[in-house]
């Protein structure tokens, strides 16, 4: 079993909370710098690589910039993600569009932006045509169906929302073709958080296929082929991370074996993985306020589901370190829970884990990619900071915590007097 570990020791971690009180999520500016880099000499061979991170992941322009420092495009499902993407400086055919069910005014931000505009279902084509003209370059998102099987998170293909079937997608690149749209390409999203480096393989080589007899079958040759995210990540130190050399090397074998022999050389690869890019390099760090003994025990801590839904909603697991025990003896079997009013609130069931003390800091790991991602409100509970851990050790805030003002803002109590009276 492999060990998780963080960045910085209790003494820093206590120091920090003294500027930021608890809970609060942090990056590690390195760790994701890092990882970028070997993701993308991963895939050197490639002409054209890109990766176009999730902003739905981790959508802080922070993030996003330092990513982009590192050739990262970014992948936008909405209309504040595309303007998150502009304000951060990154426009054009760095942007990824890939939205369903999409009102106009996302599809008319998008081309206003010049990004890519992956389309998600054939009637979408008129709906472009009719709000803000076919631009020059159109991407389609293929669903297999019954052909591929899918996981716990996206459910199976032939049960998702997403994607045109294989009969529209044949009938889809003509009818864009009419209407003015010059370049292609094609992509699929039909997994996440997966680990079998296979599936990804089997991916790559069902596009590749699909390539070959769009150009045969319709005199159309694709720019670019995106092979989506939904590559995994080890929550659980057990767990073995996807080995992304090996993963691009049975890639090449069958682009060469198929892509090559078409005469598809080259072809641009995408990625638009969030998890995996940001996912191991983010932590929410939470203290422990109580200790409760009555069937169970159970570790109350000032974070809640609302700073990490994970655990509730998926039943995923989190590793825990209980800073400045990391080599005790994990003999306590508790539940580390939040104050929401909701019995699933849960970050962690009967997890063996050293003895916690009321004081005790807790950094949960691997939260930096859905984590504050898909925090909310409910009980009025506000919204963590979010931090960002330099290169130098140096600290910066990347996005305050949420006060009581923010939250009461929308609301207009002055009408409350004509209520009633």
């Amino acid at each position: 079993m492999s060990r998780k570990s963080v960045p910085f020791t209790r003494e820093f971690i206590e120091e920090v909370t003294r500027r930021y009180p608890t809970p609060f999520h942090i990056y590690d500016e390195r760790g994701l710098r890092a990882n970028m880099r070997y993701f993308r000499a991963a895939f050197s061979w490639v002409e054209g690589f890109k990766e176009y991170f999730a902003v739905k992941a981790c959508p802080n322009p922070h993030i996003l910039h330092l990513l982009h420092q590192e050739g990262c495009g970014t992948d936008c499902s909405s209309l504040a993600e595309l303007v998150m993407s502009e304000r951060t400086g990154i426009t054009g055919e760095e942007i990824m569009f890939s939205s369903n069910e999409t009102p106009a005014e996302e599809y008319i931000k998008a081309r206003e932006l010049g990004a890519i505009i992956n389309v998600d279902d054939i009637s979408h084509i008129p709906y472009i045509e009719r709000h803000c003209g076919i631009p020059e370059v159109l991407s389609f998102r293929y669903n297999p169906g019954h052909l591929r099987r899918g996981n716990a998170i996206i459910g199976n293909p032939a049960d998702a929302k997403y994607g045109l079937t294989r009969a529209q997608l044949f009938e889809a690149y003509p009818l864009a073709r009419s209407k003015g749209a010059t370049r292609f390409g094609l992509h699929t999203f039909i997994i996440s958080n997966e680990l079998e480096r296979r599936y990804f393989v089997e991916t790559a080589r069902m596009l590749f296929e699909l390539a070959v007899e769009v150009k045969d079958r319709l005199g159309i040759r694709l720019e670019f082929i995106n092979l989506s995210g939904g590559i995994g990540i080890p929550y659980r130190p057990e767990q073995e991370a996807v080995d992304l050399e090996r993963l691009s090397e049975e890639i090449r074998a069958e682009y060469e074996r198929l892509l090559v022999p078409a005469g598809l050389h080259p072809m641009k690869i995408f990625f638009e993985s969030g998890r995996m890019v940001s996912g191991p390099y983010g932590y929410l760090v939470t203290r422990a306020i109580h200790r409760k003994e009555i069937y169970k025990r159970y570790v109350g801590t000032d974070a809640c589901m609302a700073h990490l839904m994970r655990p509730a909603l998926y039943g995923a697991y989190h590793h825990i370190t209980v800073m400045g025990k990391e080599d005790a003896p994990h003999d306590q079997v508790v539940d580390v829970v939040g104050s929401l009013c909701e019995n699933n609130d849960k970050f962690a069931v009967d997890r063996p884990l050293p003895e916690i003390e009321i004081g005790d800091l807790l950094v949960i790991h691997d939260t930096g990619a859905h984590g504050f991602a898909m925090g909310f409100n409910y009980n009025g509970k506000l919204r963590s900071a979010e931090l960002l851990l330099r290169e130098d050790g140096s600290v910066e805030l990347i996005r305050r915590a949420e006060t009581l003002d923010d939250y009461f803002a929308t609301l207009d109590f002055s009408k409350l007097g004509r209520l009633g009276a």
